[in-house]
């Protein structure tokens, strides 16, 4: 079981799953946190990022899940924590948090228009049947994940930096020639070798476990088995009211606010381009030449190693780099421009289109003006209420009392945990504000108003507390037994196979052996690295190929309940022409590997010039982990 998570640890998808949540996730602790008193501490810190104890757990859960989703079986933290999955999560979070403020302080900020834009072209957000982007069901399809518009466009915003700043790094980059050469050689590489199968039934399984067994079982596992503590809270809610929400506006004020807003409510001028940034400005000379010349962007891209990055009608604010905004928006429509210092390497643009700007008309935007009074009307009724609240219980009146003085309501939330849980696992839906006070007050405790935002405020209660506690054998029983059978079947498997490779390695024949316990030995040459050739022989049996030297013995799991012993008898070099012709086709793919691999060390110095720290102790303590305290480490 531990090895095959620490075969999963070290497989390149698993690191490709951590780089991709690096990003997914890089919108947790982007806003100040004006709760940070109160609830859990944080267990990273980059500038003005953070990530708090219920957000990293919350984050590491997914993580978990995709691990279970690899591994085709429940996986514990535990399990992850002993494979050090959680250190290697911590610290792709801590780079990228600090990565992603030293580059705000940098200044790689993409602007809200292409922000926007990006997000009214998810298909998850349109009407199925107006085809057109419906800002209720997105906001309907944000609040099912637990996710505010704020977070998502910050969300996207991150995305954008990351993949702007890798552009300009990975431009015009190839990997040498001999590298991939080495790399295909030892792709081609076929070996020799002798293997057999031990089973479970082989090894003997385990007895029935007894109560004192089980027992002894659950104390080592508590940490997992432990039920979490509970509460129990009621939210009183003061929200803008429906007639609040359709309330009457005068004309009057309908046309003193298009005044206000007209310059803010027109179109502005947009251009379509396409941008090609080199890593020299000698490139960038070629690259403009050739535009000129009447090559297009792709065939110019393909020749320079440049991938071409598309704007399609884009106003000046949506553009990130000022430098480049200016050279745009002083060309006209069909030309290329000169090497232009980016930020990051040297931009060529090429404009085919400019749609000029539009006027705002009182008609054409009077519904949404009338939409935003009436939005400023209902929140400053609700926030009446909410004063009037203040006054009743500062007069001693009882909340029940104050709340049916101003109208404002009750609602009693399911039992949640720390991290938001409900009893059956899903998540609660509330904002995060909701965790944060019902976890720093005790039972019976009540929170001041809180500012949910949106016009939105609400008053927490805390009723019940159900504290954490074990379960007992008997409610457990089942799962526990089965739980334990398959450690014990796990051990007496290892140990067989133990003993048999220990008998090999000792100079027994490897066919005797695998006949002492009822097995036959298979025997194969010229073995491939091909995912034929591995479904065929087993995963087992090709890692354990291709991991040892000649005449070593391999131990390798096979499946949940089989073991493959083998030996290696031979390993014979690739053929050099098929080497060469397969390092060819490999450049691209090990070029783009390399330059990941660049970004993420230049990320990481990035997070390390804003001292971005995390505290393992912290994490630990949001996983539900016992360790001794730990001092914050920097980030590597």
């Amino acid at each position: 079981m531990i090895t095959h998570f620490r075969n999963f640890a070290k497989s390149k998808w698993a690191a490709g799953l951590f780089v991709l949540l690096i990003i997914s996730f890089a919108v947790v602790g982007s806003q100040m946190d004006v709760f940070a008193n109160f609830g859990p501490k944080h267990v990273i810190t980059a500038g003005d990022r953070s990530m708090n104890q219920v957000q990293f757990r919350a984050v590491f859960d997914r993580v978990r899940e995709n691990v279970q989703e690899q591994a085709g079986r429940p996986v514990t933290v535990e399990e992850m924590v002993k494979e050090n999955l959680h250190q290697r999560f911590l610290e792709s979070q801590t780079r990228n948090l600090g990565f992603l403020a030293w580059a705000w302080d940098a200044g790689l900020r993409p602007g809200k228009d292409l922000i926007v834009k990006r997000i009214r072209e998810i298909p998850a957000f349109f009407n199925q049947v107006t085809g057109q982007f419906d800002e209720t069901q997105y906001q309907q399809a944000l609040a099912q994940q637990g996710v505010t518009p704020a977070d998502l466009e910050q969300d996207f915003r991150d995305q954008s930096i990351v993949e702007h700043y890798g552009a300009g790094l990975a431009a015009g980059a190839r990997i040498p020639r001999i590298y991939a050469a080495l790399l295909a050689n030892q792709a081609r590489q076929t070996r020799d070798g002798r293997w057999f199968t031990v089973t479970q039934a082989m090894a003997g399984r385990a007895a029935a476990p007894t109560d004192a067994q089980l027992t002894a079982f659950m104390n080592q596992n508590a940490a997992q088995l432990r039920r979490p503590e509970f509460r129990m809270v009621s939210i009183i809610l003061f929200a803008p009211s429906r007639e609040q929400q359709s309330a009457a506006i005068s004309e009057e004020k309908i046309r003193e606010r298009f005044e206000f807003r007209k310059a803010a409510l027109s179109q502005p001028e947009k251009r379509s381009f396409v941008t090609l940034t080199a890593p020299t400005r000698e490139v960038a000379a070629r690259v403009a030449a050739a535009l000129r010349a009447g090559q297009s962007p792709q065939e110019v891209g393909r020749a320079n190693n440049i991938r071409p990055a598309d704007f399609d009608a884009a106003p000046k604010s949506a553009l990130g780099d000022p430098a480049v905004a200016e050279a745009v928006f002083g060309m006209t429509a069909g030309s290329v421009s000169d090497p232009i210092q980016a930020r990051v390497g040297f931009a060529v643009v090429k404009l085919t289109s400019v749609t000029p700007g539009q006027a705002a008309t009182l008609e054409g935007v009077r519904d949404a003006i009338v939409a935003e009074l009436r939005q400023e009307d209902a929140r400053a009724k609700t926030y009446e209420a909410v004063e009037a609240y203040e006054r009743a219980r500062s007069e001693g009146k009882t909340l029940q009392q104050a709340v049916q003085q101003v109208g404002a309501r009750i609602v009693q939330l399911p039992p949640f945990t720390q991290d938001g849980k409900l009893p059956d696992g899903q998540p609660l839906n509330a904002p995060p504000q909701v965790l944060t006070q019902a976890y720093a007050l005790s039972k019976g405790g009540e929170s001041e108003v809180i500012d949910a935002g949106q016009g939105q405020y609400f008053v927490i209660r805390v009723d019940d507390v159900r504290p954490s506690q074990l379960p007992t054998l008997a409610d457990i029983r089942v799962p526990l037994a089965a739980q334990w059978t398959a450690r014990e079947n796990a051990r007496l498997l290892a140990a067989k196979a133990d003993e048999l490779a220990r008998r090999i390695r000792g100079g027994q024949d490897i066919a005797a052996v695998a006949s002492s316990v009822g097995a036959s030995v298979t025997t194969r040459t010229g073995v491939e690295q091909t995912g034929a050739v591995q479904t065929q022989i087993g995963q087992g049996v090709m890692r354990g190929l291709f991991t040892q030297g000649r005449n070593q013995v391999f131990v390798e799991p096979q499946s949940g309940d089989s073991t493959v012993i083998g030996r290696v008898d031979a390993i014979h070099a690739a053929v050099p022409a098929l080497a060469a012709a397969l390092g060819e086709q490999a450049r691209p793919r090990l070029t783009q590997e390399y330059m990941e691999a660049l970004v993420q060390d230049s990320m990481g110095a990035a997070a390390r010039r804003v001292k971005a720290r995390n505290d393992p102790a912290l994490a630990l303590q949001a996983l539900g982990v016992q360790d001794p305290a730990a001092p914050a480490a920097p980030a590597q």
